[in-house]
């Protein structure tokens, strides 16, 4: 893919929404990001899962948290719980995701992202 100053400028903003969301209601970034490179930049659902996982390396929610940390917001105990299991689920989650159709994927990612809104549109 040719990197435009277009192209740029979209990068960015896909991060600046991201981080906004994230930061805003702690969304994943995924959610943003992965519609994102699909449907401004073309990409396939593997490279743009492989590239929303890349932005997850540590500096992602680190000043995010850290505002929630100094409020009292943050429970540290659970976040390093939930980081190790994400570790692991990440790996294995990933080599299955690989060995799929990117169609299939992309229905799934799509359910998915449905199926949340749903439950957490009409579930007290």
């Amino acid at each position: 893919m040719k990197m435009t100053i277009t192209t740029i400028l979209i990068l960015i903003l896909i991060g600046l929404l991201a981080g906004i969301f994230s930061g805003l209601i702690g969304i994943g970034g995924a959610l943003v990001i992965i519609p994102g490179l699909i449907f401004l930049l073309h990409m396939d659902q593997y490279s743009a899962q492989g590239t929303s996982l890349a932005v997850m390396l540590p500096p992602i929610g680190l000043l995010a948290a850290y505002n929630y940390y100094k409020v009292g917001a943050l429970n540290l105990n659970y976040a390093f719980i939930i980081a190790a299991a994400f570790f692991v689920g990440g790996y294995f989650g990933s080599r299955f995701a690989v060995s799929i159709p990117v169609d299939t994927l992309r229905k799934v990612f799509a359910f998915v992202l449905i199926f949340i809104a749903i439950r957490m549109l009409w579930v007290k």
